[in-house]
């Protein structure tokens, strides 16, 4: 019998400014870019739960944000700090906790900055299973001081669910018999690859919750999403037979600015695109990967149309000698036809740059 777990850190890097500053605790907590009393640009990372009772939440504008948490400051509610990222801060804190979940599982792949699945099969039951996860939160806890929910069930797709039913600080058991019970009334965008498009596509078609979803037949699912299809007919059931991965290989490395002003300053667009570049290089490095075959630029508009444009490079771009040149020639080449009509016809300004490098080796 397998027992999968999946631990999502609670609202990581505003909890670890908490930590650090523990007068934040009183106070609504976004970390993000600078708000600059609503003319800020860019998004909101993260945000503690007495900010997200605004509607506050990651992704969203920056301004907006501080709208939001103005209007809750004139109705009597806290004020709301806002701060920005210290991601090597957040990263140093993240190897710590790995490094106790690691210890509680048979085996374990960490998936992001603050998530990680353990197999924990060696367990007796669910009921011992979860009586561990209860001593690894205390842990984690006592040691770090940050709080996390765990999802225990047979998979790890159902125990990625799971983890999010009961945030913050929480702990959801799914036994085998009760997959497709638990899953029935959730919404459809609780399965995880079901984005916003394909919501709006399913609602559309009165397709709301889970158990909606399971009413439709393979070959209608292949039909409106192409090879997807068939595994969302699984998602919807609770299968997933994939294994854990015993060692987290990031995917991709990036960065992305929004400019103070909308621009159509060529040399202002690529001197920014030449500073990520070397950024992006120094983290190379420091990571220890020896290079990279994938390069991607992102392009947000002042109406704030996003594109993306990406290239596979038959011969990969290592971190030595002339690496960091060809990377740069690359991203220039990338982002050239938004400065003309072959990708921007009618000259709108830039909004946000971003790069990205992927398949890394």
């Amino acid at each position: 019998m397998r027992i999968i777990v999946h631990v999502d850190m609670d609202a990581f890097y505003a909890a670890v400014e908490e930590r650090v500053n523990p007068a934040l605790k009183n106070f609504p907590v976004v970390v993000g870019a600078d708000p600059r009393e609503g003319r800020g640009r860019g998004v909101v990372t993260t945000a503690n739960y007495h900010a997200r009772r605004f509607g506050i939440h990651s992704a969203l504008p920056i301004s907006r944000a501080w709208r939001l948490a103005e209007a809750a400051r004139r109705r009597g509610e806290g004020e709301t700090v806002f701060i920005q990222p210290n991601m090597a801060l957040y990263r140093q804190v993240s190897a710590q906790i790995m490094q106790i979940l690691q210890s509680y599982g048979d085996a374990f792949e960490q998936t992001s900055i603050d998530e990680a699945y353990l197999d924990v099969s060696a367990r007796e039951n669910f009921a011992d299973a979860a009586e561990h996860m209860q001593r690894l939160k205390a842990e984690v806890r006592e040691r770090e001081g940050l709080g996390c929910s765990v999802g225990i069930a047979p998979n790890k797709l159902v125990a990625k669910i799971a983890s999010a039913q009961q945030k913050p600080d929480g702990l959801t058991v799914v036994e085998p018999a009760q997959v497709e019970a638990f899953l029935a009334p959730l919404p459809i965008r609780a399965i995880p690859g079901i984005g916003p498009k394909s919501e709006r596509f399913l609602h559309q078609r009165n397709l709301y919750t889970v158990a909606d979803l399971r009413a439709v037949s393979e070959s209608t699912l292949a039909q409106w999403f192409g090879k997807a299809g068939p595994r969302l007919f699984e998602k919807a059931r609770g299968i997933d037979n994939s294994e854990l991965s015993s060692e987290w290989t990031r995917k991709s490395l990036g960065e992305q600015e929004t400019f103070d002003a909308d621009t159509r300053d060529r040399a202002a667009v690529v001197a920014r695109l030449d500073l990520m570049a070397e950024r992006i290089f120094a983290r190379l490095r420091e990571k220890e990967f020896a290079g990279f075959r994938t390069v991607t630029v992102t392009i947000r508009f002042s109406d704030f149309q996003t594109r993306n444009r990406s290239r596979t490079l038959k011969e990969a771009i290592g971190v030595k000698d002339d690496g960091l040149a060809r990377l740069t020639a690359q991203a220039l080449a990338l982002i050239e036809p938004f400065f003309d009509a072959r990708e921007n016809p009618r000259g709108k300004a830039f909004r946000l740059i971003g790069l990205r490098v992927e398949k890394l080796f």
